[in-house]
């Protein structure tokens, strides 16, 4: 029988410093796998993910190693959509295993594609899908004050219910309907953070932290780790990633080719390229709103404090271009 397996790369350890090539993370959102006008069926996510995967082929192509974390959020959306539908039928399970879940499988899509393309550019590399867990405080203010909506739209009555016999925490959305609200804290520690380090060491394409990473917290006298019902900021936590393992690009890829100051308004203005300082200066004064481009700026001025070095916001199409400096909003450090 004819022997399928691949031979792998040299496993002799890490490239040695002179030969280090440079790192760059990739944010990408949940909505990247459904476009609009879609319903999110797997032909769309498969889709949807060979032409993300084909665009960043420019990172590959230029010589960097490269770590690419994901959202979740339509996905585990549905999932809890599913269990809302069925609750005598399927067990329900709790969101740190829905997000679990999800980031099996959409690492599973992008990893296919990806490979898909490598091999169509006969380049002999691997992509690494890593289960994420990550470090929450238990005393993080966001568990007291639950503001992060998830899950199926309700009418008033159905989410006063649930909030009656669940415990669930409940707002209005925007008009379309209620839902409720869980946690979203602030991210402490990526636990397979080396394991991820290491791989990339090796030449290997990385996917982690699917939907922000599972929510877990640790029992001070055990050590023990809990997950807990949650959301993490994706962008957040890529920022944490990016730091810890010395990226020296920070890519956050979003629906809009660059960052604006009066998005929509009519003194909206497209940011070409910023300082720390500048930025901070920006945010400050309020121009980037919690609910949209906020949570993805603070998560480049996190990055930039923490040692990083250079930072990018676009939209897939417009990547090539914008690591060529024609496009999207670039962000340095101090100078």
């Amino acid at each position: 029988m004819k022997d399928r397996r691949e031979a792998l790369p040299s496993a002799a350890g890490p490239p040695s410093p002179e030969r280090r090539r440079p790192v760059a993370l990739v944010a990408v959102g949940g909505h990247a796998f459904i476009q609009k006008g879609e319903t999110g069926t797997i032909d769309e996510h498969w889709r949807n993910a060979a032409h993300l995967c084909g665009r960043l082929m420019t990172l590959v192509e230029r010589g960097y190693e490269l770590v690419i974390t994901y959202g979740n959020g339509p996905q585990v959306g549905n999932l809890l959509l599913q269990q809302e539908s069925s609750p005598d039928d399927v067990p329900a399970m709790p969101l740190d295993v829905l997000v679990a879940q999800t980031e099996g499988w959409l690492g599973y899509i992008l990893q296919q594609a990806l490979l898909n393309h490598l091999r169509s550019r006969h380049m002999r590399r691997f992509v690494v899908t890593v289960v994420t867990q990550v470090l929450v405080e238990p005393d993080d203010p966001a568990f007291r004050d639950p503001s992060k909506p998830i899950g199926p739209f309700l009418d008033q009555a159905a989410a006063e219910e649930r909030a009656r016999t669940l415990g669930w925490k409940i707002k209005e959305d925007a008009g379309r309907g209620w839902r409720r609200l869980v946690p979203s804290p602030q991210p402490v520690e990526v636990v397979q953070r080396l394991s991820i380090a290491d791989t990339v060491a090796q030449g290997h394409i990385v996917l982690a932290a699917g939907g922000g990473g599972i929510p877990i917290v640790r029992d001070e006298e055990t050590r023990a780790y809990r997950g807990v019902e949650a959301v993490i900021d994706k962008d957040l936590t890529s920022a944490v990633l990016a730091a810890d393992i010395g990226a020296d690009l920070f890519v956050i890829l979003t629906s809009v080719p660059q960052v604006y100051t009066d998005f929509g308004g009519p003194n909206e203005k497209a940011l070409g390229a910023l300082t720390l300082q500048q930025i901070e200066t920006l945010r400050d004064a309020g121009h980037f709103p919690r609910g949209s481009m906020g949570p993805k700026i603070n998560a480049i001025i996190n990055y930039l404090r923490t040692g990083g070095t250079r930072a990018l916001i676009t939209n897939p199409d417009s990547l090539e271009a914008a690591i060529n400096g024609a496009a999207g909003t670039h962000f340095v450090g101090r100078i």
